[in-house]
């Protein structure tokens, strides 16, 4: 079984992944980790330095590295991976994808408390947190909706991943 998680940055898919993984017995991987391990330091200010460009490549090499390995396990992506078609396709082939959905509201609330330190949240005041949060999911939920499965993220994580596992039991999910 693969699967691998997407939405908006804060809605919990690292956690939620790594829990999910504990549940199903799968290895869990973490795209930002990987970037990170690869780039030999934090994403920021390798985005900064590179440009947005450079970092979805890079996004999309190591998705497409990790798809092609084809192991079982359980991926957390960047919120702004699987906005690429491309790699949407890619990960609906070869593995389920399941969309944590957040509100827009809780999504602030969580960039406010954790999140500010991202490279598309740097230097904004809370205004602009909100302004960017709602620019962004109005951009990125069409895309998030090809997902297989979503799943409402707002709940606990042991909720969140018993729901996710429910469905891939179930049978309602490939």
């Amino acid at each position: 079984m693969r699967v691998v998680l997407t939405g908006a940055m804060c809605a919990g898919k690292s956690r939620v992944g790594r829990a999910l993984a504990g549940h199903l017995s799968l290895p869990f991987a973490d795209l930002d980790r990987m970037a990170e391990q690869h780039i030999g330091g934090a994403i920021a200010p390798y985005f900064a330095r590179a440009g947005e460009a450079a970092f979805r490549q890079l996004e999309s090499t190591l998705l497409r590295t990790w798809l092609d390995e084809g192991t079982p396990g359980v991926l957390a992506t960047g919120g702004g991976t699987l906005t690429d078609p491309a790699n949407m396709t890619a990960a609906l082939e070869r593995a389920t994808v399941v969309h944590l959905q957040v509100g827009a509201e809780e999504l602030v609330r969580r960039v406010l408390r954790a999140g500010r330190d991202r490279p598309l949240y740097l230097g904004l005041d809370e205004a602009g947190v909100r302004q960017r949060t709602h620019e962004l999911l109005g951009a990125r939920t069409p895309l998030y909706a090809r997902a297989t499965l979503t799943v409402d993220a707002e709940a606990p994580v042991d909720e969140v991943v018993r729901r996710i596992a429910a469905a891939l039991h179930a049978g309602q999910v490939s």
